[in-house]
Parts: structure tokens; C-alpha cells; sequence
């Protein structure tokens, strides 16, 4: 089976890389490059003195889980672009990628025009880091425990769709609490077992058998943008300092949760 995966380049996207080089016979892998060191460097998200603390906490817990950033094993081929200019490939430039037998996106930038509509026809594969439809956006997951509910701290596996995080969903994956977790461990986790949850189903090829089901926009608790995401809620949510992961969890509708 070969793979083509477009995702990103910090420690997280690099394990699922590996974890797909692992059970595949070549990885086309297109990669958009941001800093590695959010919040201390202008990017994606702003350089400040809350975003530095908030991010180095991430970084701490995504180095736990996930370990350094590395090289790629052989059966890899990396094409790596600037952040955000997926949507500007020709067709041409991505050709050797384009034949093979599954396509998986992994935090890559809004993909439009010739490119969505490849990778629909392909029935291409999303890990979107929150629980869809009840958060669908960015920091989706920072999100649910802002508002209180760790219980929707996840992952879910879906179609690719034109529309953000709204294609028909495969499965919800879940982190399993541990007593010494951090909410930045949790939120972690719950990338870590999307890996885990979508490779094991395409190892075993399940994955193409498993029946689809469209998003329940009335569900929806949150549409978050990337604007939203700043120096005062960041700072609220660091100051609050509370411990809400250790209360009762009481799971919603979840299509065939895979937990780890």
C-alpha cells in the first residue's frame, strides 16, 4: 500500500509520518513548514509573552508524548512547502503523489480548488484534533476544556469534505485519563490515539468497511476561528489553574469510539 499524507512538520505530524511508513510500502508525504516554536516566534500564532508560556507547556507535553522532531525512515518522500500554500500546487508538482492507494490530511491548511476536489474523489481521510460536530475549527481541543468539558477532548476520523471538519465521520477517538495528566498531556493524547486508532484500521483494512455518518449540524457547541485564539483567553485559561479533568466524565454520541 503506498500512502500520500499532507500534513505538517512539528513533532506530532512527523510520529504519524513514522507510524505510517510503518505500515505501508512508501509515503508520498507533502509538508507545510511553520516555526517549531510557537509563541515565541511570529507565525501561525503570535509571538507574546502568554502565548510563550502556553506553547512551551504544549511543547513540554508534545515531546512526552510524541518525542523529538526527527528524520523520516526511507520508504519516505518529503515535498516541503511553505505553510499555507497547498492550495497554490499545480497539479504537475504533486504528480509521483497522486497514485497512491490512500490519501490521509493531518493539519494542513484549507485545501481548495483542483486539490480538494483529487482527494474527495479519492475518498481521502481527515484527522480533524477535536470531536466533531460539537467542535469543529481550530484548537478545538483547548476549546472544550476552556468551556469546562474535557469529556469532548478527542479526535475524530472523517471524510475529507469541502466544508471545515463537516465530512461524513468514521470514528470519534478518545484519550484515556491517567492520574499524573496534565490537561496539555490530555489534549496531546488525544492526537496520539487518532494515530494510533487510524493506522491500526488501515493495517487491518477495516477502515473500508466501516459505514459512514453525516454530521449533526444541531449538535454543534463551538465554531472556533483562529482569531479567537489570543493573549486574553490564553492568560484566563492559564489563570483559572483548575482542575477539571478529574471530575465524572459523561460521554456524548460518539460513533464507534476508539479509545486508547
Amino acid at each position: 500500500m503506498n500512502i500520500t499524507v499532507f500534513t505538517r512538520n512539528q513533532p506530532r505530524h512527523l510520529s504519524l509520518i513514522k507510524s505510517l511508513s510503518l505500515i505501508s510500502n512508501k509515503v508520498f508525504c507533502v509538508q507545510e513548514c511553520n516555526t517549531i516554536f510557537p509563541g515565541r516566534v511570529d507565525d501561525f500564532f503570535k509571538k507574546s509573552k502568554v502565548m510563550k508560556i502556553y506553547f512551551d507547556k504544549v511543547m513540554e507535553a508534545e515531546k512526552k508524548i510524541f518525542g523529538n522532531i526527527s528524520f523520516s525512515l526511507p520508504n519516505v518522500s518529503n515535498l516541503s512547502i511553505k505553510g499555507g500554500d497547498l492550495s497554490k500546487i499545480e497539479y504537475d508538482q504533486l504528480e509521483p503523489a497522486l497514485n497512491s492507494d490512500c490519501y490521509i490530511v493531518f493539519g494542513a491548511s484549507y485545501i481548495k480548488g483542483w486539490l480538494i476536489d483529487f482527494l474527495i474523489s479519492k475518498n481521502a481521510y481527515n484527522i480533524h484534533v477535536g470531536l466533531s460536530p460539537y467542535y469543529r475549527g481550530s484548537s478545538c481541543n483547548f476549546w472544550a476544556l476552556y468551556d469546562k468539558k474535557p469529556e469532548l477532548v478527542g479526535a475524530t476520523i472523517h471524510k475529507l469534505s469541502k466544508g471545515l471538519d463537516s465530512g461524513p465521520i468514521l470514528f470519534h477517538c478518545l484519550p484515556k485519563l491517567q492520574g499524573y495528566d496534565t490537561s496539555f498531556d490530555f489534549t496531546m493524547k488525544a492526537v496520539k490515539v487518532a494515530h494510533l486508532g487510524l493506522c491500526k484500521k488501515l493495517e487491518d483494512k477495516s477502515i473500508f468497511q466501516i459505514n459512514e455518518e453525516y454530521q449533526d449540524k444541531n449538535l454543534e457547541i463551538r465554531y472556533s476561528k483562529n482569531d479567537e485564539f489570543n493573549d486574553k483567553i490564553v492568560y484566563e485559561f492559564l489563570d483559572r489553574n483548575e482542575d477539571i479533568l478529574h471530575k465524572d466524565f459523561s460521554y456524548p454520541k460518539l460513533k464507534d469510539a476508539f479509545f486508547n
